[in-house]
């Protein structure tokens, strides 16, 4: 049994897609376990060409044969050809074909990264292989760091490290001086002695003068099939079953070296990559940032709103209902019979009425123009704001209009600065006026400062101070949410009854559910950080576009390795795998350093410009994970574009 046998293959090239080369011409031959055969010819006779066909490396025209071990495997799949190349040859490269960022031991383990069936065994001798040919003492020195001898040595220790079948040797003591292609030489009969079936190619008749068998092509024809010297016949292996490799991500192992071997290539390509994760961080940045500033805008927003209460009502009504009008423009408006009425209606917790206006606050020398507020007892309990400092004044004091204050901490601050403004007295619009506490800080609501405002009785307000006889609005608490629409009915029904209004004017009446208001405020910053989001996460694919360009131009850099790590047994998904890794890794570093950056430019703007940011886990795992898809998509194509690439052509390419 033969070990190979070819039966009329040929070879055609086509140069700009019409013109036909014809690089092989109906090959017919076999090779026998245990031969050297030398293929020689000169430069277009088409040696090379049928060295890649041997291993596999290029494909024939349709309609030749060729057998391995007896089994034809001219029609088999690219994934059972890059099996193949991985277990039965090795290949010897004229230009070594070694990666210089990885070490020799690193460079001669490649093929066991595709290989189904590697054990500690295999990597021992594989390590046994480097110090036998002279390379112990090299073992952790870059490829890069080695004479072209040495260089051979470790590409020929590569090609013996998975135990193959057959060597192929393309012109391997090209790019050497005379004293290292004879140790190249000997080395490849010392295998040859061993067992092992070499085919080389060379152009140097000494060279060819080693192997025990020359063919010669001219023209892509076999002009000559000489033995020079007898081989002992050796038994050919029988063909083993070829072992499939898991699933896409085969096993933890391979995945390591997947994200090894990326990250040797961000490390060695400092400035592609500085530029790639860039792109990245800017994206996450923003991404971060714009969140942040939308969900504190929410949270301040709930806040607000959620210190008034969700089940609460205000009731307003508006100046003129078709010459009815509850406001100060007519004689019909709020007074403390509608209060009593409110309180009296089924469902009601309290009822807080109000009265405003703008008044001058003065004390010593200090003055300062503020809103007075004039409400009950209930407006603490309501608004769950009690003083933080003193005390509310008491029902008896309302009634009987005593000049009591509890101010917010904008007035105390303009007024007092770091005295205790609790039992002070002070001028409002010239009436003395006590203050007995200060409420804690509540920040903006809207364009309103809530703490710059002084609350005093809403009778001592209305008579003593603003000349108001009337009530401006109510603020209605209801006992749960599920009476919340009964009794907004009820209080329209009674204010049309005390105020006869007609039943017509019914939707006029002005009764504000804080519920409704907080739910349409929350979806309206809910839409507003998306949309900031969303403006943020364009910069984010524009990087991802970036990405994009420089994975392509690198797999245009990387085409020489491609065709390496094919020809060591790499699968169409091994090399997107390899690809995607290192895009994702990209996008991973850009991601955490995206990630830090936008809490450093919220934390900014939360300080200088006083703004409330949050960043939540959500937005974090959302930049991040956003980051990661963009790595995959925008890696996709590039990694697409480099498993596609056929061997023999990314091999050849300048």
């Amino acid at each position: 049994m033969s070990l190979i046998e070819l039966k009329g293959l040929s070879k055609t090239y086509y140069i700009g897609g019409n013109l036909p080369v014809y690089a092989l011409k109906n090959i017919s031959f076999k090779i026998e376990p245990g031969e050297f055969v030398a293929i020689m010819g000169s430069s277009g006779s088409g040696k090379s060409t049928l060295l890649a066909i041997l291993g596999l490396l290029d494909k024939p025209d349709p309609g030749g044969e060729y057998y391995l071990l007896d089994k034809d495997i001219s029609k088999m799949s690219d994934n059972v050809y890059a099996r193949l190349r991985n277990h039965f040859f090795g290949f010897v490269f004229q230009m070594f074909n070694l990666l210089p960022r990885l070490s020799v031991v690193a460079n001669t383990m490649l093929p066991f990264i595709y290989s189904s069936d590697v054990t500690p065994e295999k990597r021992n001798e594989a390590l046994l292989i480097l110090k036998k040919i002279g390379l112990g003492d090299r073992l952790n020195h870059r490829s890069n760091e080695l004479s072209g001898g040495q260089q051979q040595r470790v590409a020929l220790a590569r090609a013996l490290a998975n135990q193959p079948l057959v060597i192929l040797a393309d012109e391997p003591t090209g790019n050497l001086d005379s004293k290292s292609s004879q140790e190249i030489i000997g080395l490849l009969k010392k295998l040859n002695e061993q067992g092992h079936t070499i085919v080389m190619v060379t152009h140097e008749h000494d060279i060819a003068q080693q192997a025990s068998r020359i063919v010669s092509l001219s023209d892509g024809k076999i002009v000559s099939d000489e033995n020079i010297r007898k081989e002992i016949k050796r038994k050919a292996p029988e063909f083993p079953p070829l072992k499939r490799r898991g699933g896409l991500f085969c096993s933890l192992a391979g995945l390591k070296n997947y994200a090894y071997e990326a990250f040797l290539s961000i490390i060695n390509n400092k400035l592609r990559s500085i530029l790639s994760i860039l792109g990245v961080m800017i994206g996450v940045a923003a991404v971060i940032t714009m969140l942040a500033l939308g969900s504190g805008a929410k949270r301040n927003m709930e806040e607000t709103l959620s210190s008034l209460g969700t089940n609460l009502l205000m009731v307003r009504a508006p100046r003129r209902l078709h010459g009815i009008s509850l406001g100060s423009e007519a004689p019909t408006r709020f007074t403390f019979v509608d209060l009593k009425a409110l309180e009296r209606i089924d469902g009601v917790e309290r009822v807080v009425p109000y009265v405003s206006g703008r008044a001058q606050a003065v004390y010593k020398n200090r003055n300062w123009n503020t809103n007075v507020v004039g409400t009950s007892v209930g407006y603490p309990y309501l608004r769950d704001l009690h003083p933080e400092i003193g005390r509310f004044f008491t029902p008896s004091e309302a009634l009987s209009r005593a000049k009591l204050a509890v101010i917010g901490q904008t007035v105390a601050k303009e007024l007092f600065g770091d005295e205790d403004p609790v039992g002070r007295p002070i001028r409002i619009n010239r009436v003395n006026f006590k203050v007995i506490g200060v409420l804690p800080e509540q920040g903006a609501s809207g364009w309103r400062n809530m703490d710059d405002q002084i609350i005093i009785p809403i009778k001592t307000a209305m008579y003593r101070l603003l000349g108001n006889d009337y009530i401006a609005y109510f603020e209605v608490q209801v006992k749960d949410m599920d009476s919340v629409s009964f009794v907004e009915n009820e209080i329209v029904d009674s204010l049309l009854a005390l105020h006869h209004i007609p039943e017509s004017e019914r939707q006029r009446i002005d009764i504000i559910n804080m519920a409704e208001i907080q739910e349409a405020a929350n979806a309206l910053i809910s839409t507003l950080a998306y949309l900031l989001g969303a403006i943020a996460a364009v910069s984010l694919l524009v990087g991802g576009i970036g990405i994009m360009n420089i994975m392509l131009v690198m797999v245009m850099e990387r085409t020489h390795e491609i065709g390496l790590r094919k020809a060591l047994g790499a699968q169409r998904r091994d090399i997107m795998i390899q690809f995607l890794v290192e895009a994702v890794l990209i996008c991973v570093f850009g991601g955490v350093i995206g990630i830090i950056f936008g809490a450093i430019i919220s934390s900014i703007l939360s300080a200088v410009a006083n703004w409330t940011v949050y960043i939540s886990l959500g937005s974090v795992l959302l930049a991040f994970v956003f980051s990661v898809l963009v790595g995959i998509i925008f890696g996709l194509w590039p990694a697409f574009r480099a498993s596609k690439l056929l061997p023999i052509v990314a091999l050849r390419y300048e």
